[in-house]
């Protein structure tokens, strides 16, 4: 009989909170490239054009609203993914096969993707606004102050644009990020050459950010030009085509910088669950 530590419910919302923090502003650059009609800058024009018109701070701008989404959507999907499998773990005595993990993390990805839909839309609004002429700005204070505008000028229904594709998008990331950053541990500490360490951590987090980047990037370019749309895109389906005809790279538009963006956020996340969990976490007897 051994003690060890696991993960509580909510860490995987303040891990993503953490990790948000010091990403913010590679997610803003990458929103901004994905809603470009044609492809006229890339990452670092785009970076040089919002600091010379707006200033370093507006690098951060929709800060509220990406923390906002990470307590909703990220601490979700975590929470489902990590108590579902921490049970069946202890129940079966052993780790749970990959194809679980998978079904698994699809459920929590969409369940957290469309929970977390109103603070997606308003985090997409609040950091394309830095790049609006300054009469069609829609000027939220925070957060809070877009979701109840939204819900006021817009109504309830708009809130949930895009919660199809949000989603969707939400069973791939966790697939992506959550299954196999789990699996690729398990690999690498069943090797032998590693211990359950940050080095160990840090080589599974970005491998899953990888294997999530790729999953979802199609996806996720067509869920931000419907969330920012303003009534131009019929559905879903016409989106899909409209985007199609500017060719399939156009599905691939800021892949980088979502690599960029989603890599480093999936090993700043990891590394502080870990370290939450090992020693903050529930101690369970195994």
């Amino acid at each position: 009989m051994q003690e060890k530590r696991i993960s509580r419910w909510y860490f995987g919302g303040i891990a993503s909170s953490a990790a948000a923090c010091l990403t913010h502003p590679l997610d803003l650059i990458k929103v901004h490239l994905q809603t470009q009609q044609e492809v006229r800058m890339r990452m670092m024009g785009m970076t040089i054009n919002v600091v010379r018109r707006e200033g370093y701070l507006a690098l951060y701008s929709g800060l509220s609203a990406s923390l906002c989404r990470q307590m909703t959507y990220s601490l979700s999907r975590f929470a489902i993914y990590e108590t579902v499998r921490d049970k069946m773990s202890s129940r079966n005595k052993g780790l749970m096969p990959f194809y679980q993990k998978v079904l698994l993390g699809a459920f929590g990805g969409f369940a957290g993707g469309f929970i977390g839909t109103p603070a997606d839309l308003v985090n997409v609004r609040m950091q394309n606004d830095v790049k609006l002429p300054a009469e069609l700005r829609r000027n939220y204070a925070h957060a809070l102050d877009g979701l109840f505008r939204v819900w006021k000028e817009e109504g309830m229904k708009k809130l949930f644009s895009g919660a199809t594709m949000a989603s969707t998008r939400g069973a791939l990331v966790t697939v992506g990020q959550l299954a196999c950053y789990d699996q690729s541990k398990q690999l690498v500490l069943s090797a032998g050459y590693l211990t359950d360490n940050i080095l160990t951590h840090f080589l599974a987090s970005v491998f899953a950010g990888g294997c999530a980047t790729i999953l979802c990037q199609p996806l996720d370019v067509v869920k931000t030009r419907l969330m920012n749309s303003k009534g131009e895109y019929g559905g879903v389906f016409h989106c899909l085509t409209e985007t199609a005809k500017l060719g399939p790279k156009a599905f691939y538009k800021g892949l980088v910088p979502a690599a960029i963006r989603l890599i480093p956020h999936t090993v700043f996340t990891f590394i502080f669950l870990e370290q939450l969990r090992q020693h903050f976490g529930a101690v369970v007897v195994v």
